[in-house]
């Protein structure tokens, strides 16, 4: 079984929250567009990044990291979980009395910032062959949900 460190740990940790986060974002977003057909993907995506976060959960449990205890390493909230939800955090205003484009720029965002902490994540030389295929996996549909709402923002 591979050592499990802080660094390892760490990332576990952020990319469960950062799925968190996102969830609530895209749920959020799905509450604020008019458009049916938008509604319905945005939910969808809501409901795969919830998915994603007890994928890594399960997954993190399974080698000894407890995903649920925020308090674990180097502070109460991680950098890049906070990063991700100073990324999302604009979607509530973003709702309030703006169009669909407007909102889909926040969901852009929030994916961009999710992105740049899975990146950092699979730069780490300790997440194990498992996990790491689970986060490439996770990374490449993260990326092909960004690029289908930077085209949906950009034909509205």
């Amino acid at each position: 079984m591979a050592i499990i460190t802080g660094e390892t740990a760490r990332a576990y940790n952020d990319l469960v929250e950062i799925n968190k986060t996102a969830a609530k974002g895209y749920q959020e977003a799905a509450e604020g567009v008019s458009s049916p057909d938008l509604k319905s993907k945005l939910s969808e995506l809501s409901q795969q990044r919830a998915q994603f976060a007890s994928q890594l959960s399960q997954q993190a449990q399974q080698i000894g990291i407890n995903t649920e205890d925020g308090n674990t390493l180097e502070g109460v909230v991680a950098d890049a979980a906070a990063a991700v939800h100073r990324g999302w955090i604009n979607i509530k205003s973003a709702i309030t009395g703006q169009d669909d484009s407007a909102i889909l720029g926040e969901c852009e965002t929030g994916d961009a910032t999710a992105l740049s902490a899975y990146e950092t994540a699979l730069k780490s030389q300790e997440i194990p062959a498992q996990a790491r295929t689970v986060i490439e996996k996770q990374h490449s549909e993260i990326l092909s949900a960004k690029n289908w709402v930077t085209q949906q923002k950009g034909s509205r």
